[in-house]
């Protein structure tokens, strides 16, 4: 770990100095205006964070410290005989602002697979909640569980320098990614397959153990784990899970309580959740019509009647994208390369066609176009992970990696408690009324 804390001062000294530049000489720099209406949709596009690892540009889409999702699958490095990133290696991209060679990787993987091992006492916990539980509440509650064992809350307690907060943050975060796989891993084995659990193999990388853990041993699924887990990492600060990290983080609560309250937003239906919500709306949308390969205007008039009924098209839109994400153009090229004549990607490609159209159609939709739940769903299906209501917690793995990378960076720069200004309606309804008399 001393390595890594050495690594991390080395690269990240540069950005605290033009941090404590900014604060201490630049703090009445006007940034821009905003809105009520902007305030009253969500605080959207309001620029009020501060995010290192990431950034997501209307047109262009993510960038990871500047690197596209193209670029990223052609640069990080890949497991022996493969062709899809490894997750270890935007994490350390992240972290260190660098891209990192196969050595950083392979160090990375043998760090979390060796401390992977889930404790008893947080099986204990898991195999107290009722098995119907959702499989996002019992990950909320294992990791809050894991939380006993938290070095920054030991060290907080203990009267640490705030100088040295981010060095126990560090080792929180470690510890936490690394057992996150075995914790998703019992909770999905437990609840759909009668806890007959699968021992971690030590030998693979950080996704491709998560995969056999899971119950999965094709290399196509270890494939896609990949992916999977590389592209859903991190969508800069504003999101609703990685705003919540940072937000209880900045309450100085440990990487533990943080991440646990991120996986309870990414458990909702208009942020993490969605992924579920396609598939189940895909699959209503095919009993209805009584077929499997609907015609363009099959689709059409059900997305009509979706629309009509006063419902989204889930899977379409995104907050901040005025085009298709990245992240499902990804994902597209993979089903095009390994799996172009699966009949659920033939459906989930002929919406890709038909839907923004539709869409723009009613002149309410700023974006049209697929985000990356749009086909998440089709491509897990490919390989017989049936149970969509856990697709949110291979989400929640993969967020991980961004959501707690930004913590350290928090509070390697001492960012402060987050506390925003309120304001009553009728306050505002005075001040437009003051300014227009």
């Amino acid at each position: 770990m001393e390595a890594l804390f050495a690594k991390f001062e080395e690269k990240a000294q540069a950005t605290k100095e033009r941090f404590a530049t900014l604060k201490k000489e630049h703090a009445d720099f006007v940034l821009g205006e905003y809105t009520l209406g902007q305030v009253l949709t969500g605080m959207k596009g309001i620029q009020a964070l501060m995010c290192e690892t990431s950034a997501l540009d209307p047109v262009e889409g993510i960038r990871f410290r500047g690197y596209s999702i193209p670029e990223l699958r052609d640069k990080l490095p890949k497991a022996e005989g493969g062709d899809e990133p490894l997750p270890e290696g935007i994490f350390y991209l992240m972290l260190f602002n660098e891209l990192p060679t196969e050595d950083d990787v392979k160090m990375l993987s043998k760090a979390w697979v060796e401390n992977g091992d889930l404790p008893q006492y947080a099986k204990d916990v898991i195999d107290a909640i009722p098995v119907e539980t959702h499989p996002m509440t019992q990950f909320s509650m294992g990791i809050l569980s894991l939380q006993k064992d938290s070095k920054f809350a030991e060290a907080y307690t203990n009267g640490v320098s705030k100088t040295e907060y981010w060095k126990y943050t560090f080792e929180d975060v470690m510890e936490l990614v690394a057992k996150l796989p075995a914790l998703a891993a019992y909770i999905y084995r437990r609840k759909y397959h009668g806890g007959n659990h699968i021992a971690a193999d030590k030998s693979l990388d950080w996704a491709g153990n998560f995969a056999h853990m899971l119950g999965y041993s094709s290399d196509g699924f270890k494939r896609l784990m990949r992916l999977y887990l590389t592209i859903h990492v991190d969508h800069e600060g504003g999101n609703v899970s990685a705003h919540a990290t940072k937000l209880v983080g900045s309450a100085l609560s440990d990487p533990y309580l943080s991440f646990s309250a991120a996986m309870n937003g990414l458990a909702g239906p208009l942020h993490g959740l969605a992924n579920q919500e396609v598939i189940r709306w895909i699959f209503g949308m095919l009993d209805e019509l009584g077929t499997k390969n609907p015609t363009a205007e099959e689709i059409k008039t059900y997305c009509q009647k979706t629309l009509d009924s006063g419902r989204v098209v889930p899977g379409f839109g995104h907050a901040v994208l005025r085009k298709t994400d990245p992240r499902y153009m990804a994902q597209r090229e993979f089903a095009l390369k390994h799996l172009p004549n699966d009949e659920l990607f033939g459906v989930v490609s002929n919406m890709y066609d038909i839907v923004p159209e539709i869409l723009a159609a009613t002149g309410k939709v700023k974006n049209p176009w697929p985000n990356v739940d749009a086909h998440s769903g089709c491509l897990l299906l490919h390989y017989n992970f049936e149970e969509y209501d856990f697709y949110t917690v291979l989400f929640g793995v993969s967020r991980a990696l961004g959501v707690l990378a930004s913590l350290i960076w928090d509070r390697y720069l001492g960012l402060p408690l987050e506390r925003p200004k309120s304001f009553t309606s009728e306050a505002i309804m005075n001040r437009i009324n003051s300014v227009n008399a």
